[in-house]
């Protein structure tokens, strides 16, 4: 990799940066105390009005975009999108950044006010702080300071803050890349700021299929139950024949993809929840003594790039046909619950190349290219939006997230939000 060669601009651009450090945690405060909770999607306008208002001011043309629809949109809560695009002194290509806005919900344990963004210790607190509202708040600062900072820039900048990651995105960049959001000639590269450690470049994520399978039996009174037929007793031999004959395939499958942790660089298996027989009524009497005639479960399985979805998704359905042919009265039905395949963007695309080389000028250490374990909106713009030239880089660190006590430390925002500038800068002049 060349290391990018420091120019009087771009060493202007970062002293305004870090110029702005108290402009960047007021920001992210502010956005912290918008309880865009999802489920079931709260807030999500004022909080997009109140990022939407802010770029307007700057010079920003601003579009309020609700996914009518979509799943969860209601007038008490729509799916509220905004995206703000300014236009440079000549044509050029576009660099669009995107965040979501939505967070999960708060939960128990926390030390601090999860929705008031305190501030100790060099670090924001609150619910979103880290997953992604200061990788959101870098963002607009590391923009606003490109634009600020004199420079004749061709091309387009945008910032959009979208709805409903936390649950698919199917009201967010969804919605948005299959009305052209997300696409060419509309937009050229995409930087997410997602919360992946500020030293990394996140190029894609594994694929995903959530499945429910159902074993069915024939109920009877659990004193004679020779006269019934127990569904979970089928589903344990579902479960054996997991243990056998799929969990041991999974490890040791060679990949290209970096995934970190270096545990998820490998397909995976778990098995979310198991459901049978009559509901437990706990603390109001016994349960009924009955034979379960249903049994449920619903797995996730995280692919790599080199699997074929349907390719595991037979490998499944083999097993369970495999004991329909050897087990007595063994019934079941297997449903698709969620999929996502797979993606990776080409580490020598542009966007991948000037911001690892903007991490290593402002960090003075090599950037490392990385894969997330689980799934982000990329997986949108790469199905829908056909764009290619999409990654995550932001502050924070992943294993934060949805947690207790949720932070992101200033220190790393002032340096993503630094990296940003320099790759948008480089993007849109021409220096890929």
């Amino acid at each position: 990799m060349t290391t990018m060669t420091s120019h009087p601009a771009e060493d202007a651009l970062l002293r305004e940066i870090e110029g702005r450090r108290d402009e960047l945690v007021a920001l992210t405060q502010a956005l912290i105390r918008f309880p865009t909770v999802n489920p079931p999607g709260d807030a999500y306008r004022p909080c997009a009005e109140h990022l939407g208002e802010r770029l307007r001011k700057r010079g920003f043309a601003v579009e309020y975009v609700r996914a009518e629809g979509a799943p969860g949109d209601s007038d008490e809560r729509p799916r509220i999108n905004v995206i703000a695009r300014y236009e440079g002194a000549r044509p050029g290509p576009c660099v669009h950044f995107n965040s979501h806005i939505d967070v999960v919900e708060a939960g128990e344990g926390w030390t601090v006010p999860p929705f008031e963004g305190v501030v100790k210790d060099g670090k924001v607190y609150g619910r979103g702080a880290c997953d992604m509202k200061g990788g959101l708040a870098a963002s607009v600062i590391a923009v606003e300071a490109l634009i600020d900072s004199g420079i004749q820039l061709p091309g387009a900048l945008e910032i959009s803050g979208t709805a409903d990651e936390e649950s698919g995105g199917y009201g967010g960049v969804a919605y948005l890349a299959e009305r052209g959001y997300f696409s060419r000639p509309r937009v050229d590269h995409v930087i997410i700021p997602e919360p992946l450690n500020v030293d990394r470049v996140c190029i894609g994520h594994r694929g995903v299929w959530w499945s429910e399978i159902t074993t069915e039996g024939r109920i009877a009174h659990g004193s004679m139950p020779f006269l019934g037929d127990s569904a979970v007793r089928h589903m344990g031999a579902v479960l054996e024949e997991l243990e056998r004959r799929i969990f041991p395939t999974l490890g040791g499958q060679p990949t290209r993809m970096p995934v970190v942790p270096e545990g998820a660089r490998t397909p995976t298996l778990n098995i979310n929840s198991i459901h049978g027989g009559q509901a437990d009524a706990s603390g109001e009497g016994l349960p009924s003594p009955v034979v379960p005639d249903s049994c449920r479960i619903v797995l996730d399985r995280r692919l790599l790039i080199e699997e074929d979805l349907d390719e595991v998704k037979a490998q499944m359905r083999g097993v369970l046909d495999g004991l329909v042919q050897t087990r007595p009265n063994f019934r079941y039905k297997l449903r698709d619950l969620f999929e996502v395949r797979p993606t990776m963007t080409d580490p020598d695309r542009a966007v991948v190349r000037m911001t690892c080389e903007a991490v290593e000028q402002v960090l003075g250490r090599p950037a490392q290219i990385c894969c997330s374990p689980g799934t982000y909106d990329q997986k949108h713009i790469d199905r829908i939006g056909r764009l290619r030239d999409c990654i995550a880089y932001g502050p924070g660190s992943l294993d934060l997230a949805h947690t207790p006590d949720e932070w992101v430390g200033i220190d790393d925002m002032v340096a993503s939000a630094r990296v940003m500038a320099l790759a948008a800068y480089a993007l849109l002049t021409g220096r890929a």
